[in-house]
C-alpha cells in the first residue's frame, strides 16, 4: 500500500449581508493554476502554524481582512481537486456585519471584492462546492442556533432581524409567526432605545441576551 504525504493548504469563506443579499468574500489569483481567476481567499499552511492562524495570514495578505471570527468548516480532500497534486484543504467560515468589513488593499491583496453567493462566477479549484456546502452549513446552523448574531449590529429592530434570516434560508418568512417564535425563545433583550432615520415609524431596538 502506497502511503501519501499530502499538502495541506486553508481556504476562508467570509459572509456578509448587503442591502438584503448574502454575499461572499472573493479574491483574484495571481498565480497558476487558474492565473486571474475568482477563488476564496486560500493559501498553503506554514510549518509552526495552526490552520486557524494560517486562515488569518491568509486574510490579512490576500484579502485585507483582519480581525473577524473564524470558525472551522470542513475538510475537503476530493481526488484531483487540485493539479497539482494531492491538496487537502482545511476550510473556515465566518460571518461579519457590513457595517465591520474593512477591506484594505495593498500591493499583496489580490482585488478583493463582495459577491453575491447565490450567483458566483466560475471560481478556481472546487471553490464553487466549498460556497454551497458553506451556504448549506449556514442555513442550517441559523435555525438551532443564534448565530445571526454575528450578521447584525449590538441592537437591531426585529425587522432587520427577520431579513438577515429571509436573506440567508431564501423564503419569506411569516411576520406574526416569526416574533412570536422568538418571544418564546427569550434569547431577545428589549432595550430603552429606538431607531433613527428613514421614512418608517422609529421602532424598538433589540440586543440578544447572549452569544453563545
Amino acid at each position: 500500500m502506497k502511503f501519501l504525504n499530502p499538502t495541506i493548504t486553508v481556504d476562508v469563506v467570509i459572509f456578509t449581508v448587503e442591502d438584503g443579499i448574502l454575499k461572499t468574500l472573493i479574491i483574484h489569483r495571481t498565480r497558476e493554476p487558474f492565473a486571474g481567476s475568482p477563488a476564496l481567499p486560500g493559501g498553503f499552511h506554514h510549518e509552526g502554524e495552526t490552520t486557524l492562524v494560517a486562515a488569518r495570514r491568509i486574510l490579512a495578505d490576500k484579502a485585507g481582512v483582519k480581525d473577524v471570527y473564524l470558525e472551522q468548516l470542513y475538510t475537503f480532500d476530493d481526488l484531483g481537486r487540485d493539479p497539482r497534486g494531492a491538496l487537502v484543504s482545511v476550510t473556515y467560515f465566518a460571518l461579519v456585519p457590513i457595517s465591520e468589513m474593512r477591506i484594505v488593499e495593498t500591493e499583496k491583496t489580490q482585488k478583493p471584492e463582495l459577491l453575491p453567493s447565490a450567483s458566483l462566477p466560475r471560481l478556481a479549484f472546487d471553490h464553487n462546492k466549498i460556497v454551497d456546502y458553506s451556504v448549506e452549513r449556514l442555513q442550517a446552523k441559523v435555525q438551532y442556533t443564534n448565530i445571526v448574531y454575528s450578521l447584525l449590529p449590538k441592537r437591531f429592530t426585529l425587522t432587520e432581524l427577520q431579513s438577515i434570516y429571509e436573506t440567508i434560508l431564501d423564503k419569506k418568512l411569516d411576520k406574526r409567526n416569526f416574533r412570536k417564535k422568538w418571544k418564546e425563545l427569550e434569547l431577545l433583550k428589549e432595550t430603552n432605545s429606538f431607531s433613527k432615520g428613514g421614512r418608517q415609524r422609529p421602532a424598538k431596538l433589540y440586543e440578544f441576551r447572549s452569544k453563545k
